[in-house]
């Protein structure tokens, strides 16, 4: 039994490098989704009522409900309310934002310096996504006559936003692991 510990114990290098990799994965494809008008017109409510973010659009947070179009529907006219709120443009500006964090991190066997940088900035990513589940209403289940509804029930927008937690602790174990390697080369 003690040599299955043993070896589970020298997985800890695959382990970070699969989660490295994991991270790089999954910023690639979701930032890449931004380009999608479908996912654009989705983070509306995040971005809209965060204090942090809601000065990137041009309407103010509650109009959008009116203009909000379900996954995989086309309403050319809510289309054109996002056209004129900005969302679009928001979010390829944030889907290279995303795209350009996994780039960084997955730097690190040339340059670990550079992807400690990448991981503080997903750290800071992951915070601030973190930071909706306080700012949208969205993200709670609403009550609409169920007993279940509002903390501690979350709603798909809230079930995908707390996974960020994931990706804090991810961000915290690849930017130490990124020192560490930048610190014994300068050593």
């Amino acid at each position: 039994m003690i040599s299955i510990y043993a070896l589970a114990a020298r997985l800890d290098r695959f382990g970070v490098g699969a989660l490295r990799f994991s991270l790089v994965v999954v910023l690639f494809w979701i930032g890449g989704l931004k380009f999608a008008n479908y996912e654009a017109d989705g983070i509306v409510p995040l971005v809209a009522n965060s204090p942090l973010m809601e000065f990137f659009y041009h309407h103010s947070a509650p109009e959008y409900r009116q203009h909000m179009n379900r996954e995989g529907e086309l309403n050319d006219d809510n289309r054109r309310w996002h056209e004129t709120n900005g969302t679009y443009e928001f979010s390829h500006g944030l889907g290279c934002a995303i795209i350009l964090i996994g780039c960084l991190i997955a730097l690190h066997p040339f340059r670990p310096q550079v992807a400690a940088a990448g991981s503080l900035l997903l750290i800071l990513m992951s915070l601030t996504t973190l930071s909706f589940l306080v700012t949208t209403p969205e993200a709670w289940v609403p009550a609409l006559g169920d007993t279940a509804h509002g903390f501690p029930f979350l709603s798909v927008g809230g079930r995908l936003v707390v996974k960020d937690i994931i990706m804090l602790g991810a961000a915290i174990v690849t930017m130490s692991d990124s020192a560490k390697a930048y610190l014994q080369y300068e050593s």
